[in-house]
């Protein structure tokens, strides 16, 4: 009995990990490539105007462009060359983190939600022009009642280093194999917080949020997954859900679209609290800001009565739930 448990339980992990590395692996691949092509500085240039409608130099465009075509972990070490002849304010490097927290992997976690069935247009919409609409957001209200003005101190410094094609290969690797260990975890945590209700009790407690997100409770528990972990995990996670026919095209949407905006709360926050940021802004204030974008997209897709095809595609999903 156990050992059809576990080998039930081992097929279902292998097959997230492996379809997440049928999307990830390329897109780790592309990203690379471009910038080795000059695709970072490129998007740099393009981006450096659009610092001045949220109030930051244009030095900048180089941070936003490095965390949207690799990571945040990147875009941290840019931000710590760029600003060293720099003397930006509390509210500017908030600015900046909310830009890098929003906007980052694009094209790795944009290839994740496809594979899920959420659209690139839609991601990266939600990726790009929502960092953007939050930074010129938090930058107009702190600018307007003179908040957090004074000189960041930076907690963090970057040990600058050359990398060699084999060393950055070596750390993708060691990357892709600490994913299939947290996908096991979070697999088998996920069923033991089930049978012992621990599951359900989240459910109830985060009921309100997730009734104003319409996002029923069939995907609750992987969008909290995905909150505090992130957005590959999290929608590692549906693809199981999604196959097995238990959550519908609308689920699948919402969920994937708050993640966009909002995961890995804990890790990335602390992360970019590191360079001077307000948590203020960050953390509290991106959830508000996810939580009414979701709302509002939840709400437009009450009035057509279905989700907008162009958005998503699934052909697991149930259709009492789309």
């Amino acid at each position: 009995m156990y050992a059809k448990e576990i080998k039930r339980l081992f097929l279902e992990i292998s097959q997230v990990y492996f379809t997440l590395l049928k999307v990830m692996v390329p897109a780790i691949i592309i990203v690379k490539v471009l910038d080795l092509f000059g695709g970072t500085k490129w998007l740099a240039e393009v981006l450096a105007p659009l610092m001045q409608i949220v109030g930051l130099p244009e030095q900048l465009g180089l941070v936003w462009a490095t965390a949207i075509l690799t990571n945040i972990f990147t875009a941290m070490v840019v931000f710590v060359d760029v600003t060293a002849q720099l003397e930006l304010s509390v509210a500017q490097v908030s600015v900046a983190g909310i830009l890098i927290l929003i906007s980052h992997s694009v094209l790795i976690e944009g290839a994740v939600a496809k594979m899920v069935g959420v659209s690139w247009r839609l991601t990266i919409s939600l990726k790009l022009g929502g960092g953007l609409l939050l930074a010129t957001f938090v930058n107009w209200l702190y600018t307007t009642v003179d908040y957090q003005q004074q000189t960041a101190v930076l907690l963090w410094q970057s040990e600058k280093q050359e990398q060699t094609l084999l060393q950055w290969g070596l750390d993708q690797l060691q990357m892709l194999m600490s994913i299939f260990i947290i996908i096991s975890a979070l697999i088998i945590l996920l069923r033991i917080l089930k049978k012992i209700g621990v599951e359900s009790l989240l459910q109830k407690s985060l009921s309100p949020i997730l009734k104003l997100l319409s996002i029923t409770k069939d995907a609750s528990s992987i969008t909290i997954t995905g909150i505090t972990l992130g957005l590959s995990y999290g929608a590692g996670l549906l693809i199981s859900e999604v196959k097995k026919g238990h959550i519908g095209k609308k689920d699948v949407l919402l969920s994937v679209s708050f993640l966009s905006l909002a995961h890995s709360l804990i890790e990335d926050t602390l992360l970019i609290l590191l360079l001077g940021a307000d948590v203020i802004a960050i953390l509290w204030i991106r959830i508000v800001f996810s939580i009414f974008i979701v709302a509002l997209l939840a709400k437009y897709i009450s009035i057509r009565e279905s989700v907008p095809k162009k958005h998503l595609s699934l052909k697991n999903s149930p259709d009492s739930k789309s």
